[in-house]
């Protein structure tokens, strides 16, 4: 594990990235937006590629808006409709920086902030940061970590703390985009990928839920049976089993049929987004080039009572856990 000065934002705060490698997973890491920069794994043949997109040069993310390649999001991963919510008979406003919603904590998210940074044992990093009480909107103070950490199978594990000392919501996710060929070898949507899904949040015009739960059956939704992902997905997947258990259970598998690398992701989350990248303009990405599974409540739960909650409070704990394990098939 090694750490090293790579950037400074435009207001001159400097960031590092550290090194994190286990068991053939190197990871490269960014205390900016808490970014995963790279990972490393080898394929079928023991070549190692980089797997995840994102800019080689580190000075690459604050210029950037609008990809989250890699990033930590929050306070509230995914859509809050209308940039407002109501808790405890106040409402709140938010940035409108997605039409009229609200997207991924706002115009300046945990994805354009730099992060604290220590050692979390001989594979790990914890960064952590206070979110003032008002940032982007959002009520109270907020104590928040993301700890990183390979495991001895070399796999990535996400573990999201935070605390409050006010009512918020706070939902957080990695935005990460996948691409199990390799980054820069042209479109991902032949992998193919499995969800363990069998409804989703059907979205309205503005792509925020409409508060149904839809069943997949016959539709192009249905990924329980693995198959090629194909373009046009930005859309939640309700996650099978209870979103209220304590252990994480396995979401979705991605594989690729060139190298024959898979993907296999575990959550405590009770969903995932599916995010096929069909906006990239090809700077420096293509459109399809990486896929996005990204674990997290629902969106606009905020607004929707039926929703899992995502509410807060002082004197409780957010608790969250991703992993991302990496093999081959042969």
């Amino acid at each position: 594990m090694n750490t090293e000065r790579v950037g400074t934002t435009s207001e001159g705060t400097p960031f590092h990235r550290w090194t994190l490698e286990r068991a053939g997973t190197r990871i490269r890491l960014l205390t900016y937006g808490g970014v995963v920069q790279s990972v490393e794994v080898p394929d079928r043949n023991g070549d190692v590629a980089d797997v995840v997109l994102g800019f080689p040069d580190a000075a690459g993310y604050p210029e950037s808006r609008g990809s989250y390649f890699g990033a930590l999001v929050g306070r509230y991963a995914n859509r809050v409709a209308g940039g407002a919510f109501t808790l405890d008979g106040r409402t709140y406003r938010l940035a409108r920086n997605d039409g009229p919603n609200n997207l991924h904590g706002g115009e300046d998210g945990f994805d354009r902030r730099v992060w604290d940074a220590r050692a979390a044992g001989d594979h790990g990093v914890r960064l952590s940061r206070i979110s003032p009480d008002g940032e982007e909107g959002f009520p109270g103070r907020l104590e928040v970590s993301a700890t990183y950490t390979l495991d001895a199978a070399g796999a990535l594990r996400i573990d999201y703390r935070a605390v409050t000392d006010a009512p918020t919501h706070v939902n957080l996710t990695n935005h990460t985009y996948w691409n199990l060929t390799g980054a820069g070898s042209g479109p991902a949507t032949g992998h193919e990928l499995r969800i363990a899904a069998g409804r989703i949040t059907p979205m309205d015009g503005s792509t925020v839920p409409t508060g149904e739960l839809a069943p997949v059956d016959g539709t192009r939704f249905d990924f329980r049976t693995a198959r090629p992902v194909g373009p046009g997905y930005d859309h939640n997947f309700v996650l099978d089993g209870d979103e209220s258990q304590d252990g994480e259970r396995t979401a979705a598998e991605l594989y690729d049929p060139v190298s024959g690398r898979m993907l296999t992701v575990a959550t405590t989350e009770p969903g995932l987004q599916l995010y096929t990248g069909d906006h990239f303009d090809g700077k420096p990405y293509g459109p399809g080039e990486g896929i996005a599974l990204e674990t997290q409540h629902f969106p606009d739960s905020p607004n929707r009572p039926a929703f899992p909650s995502t509410v807060l409070r002082p004197g409780e704990v957010y608790a969250s856990t991703t992993t991302y394990a990496f093999g081959v098939r042969r």
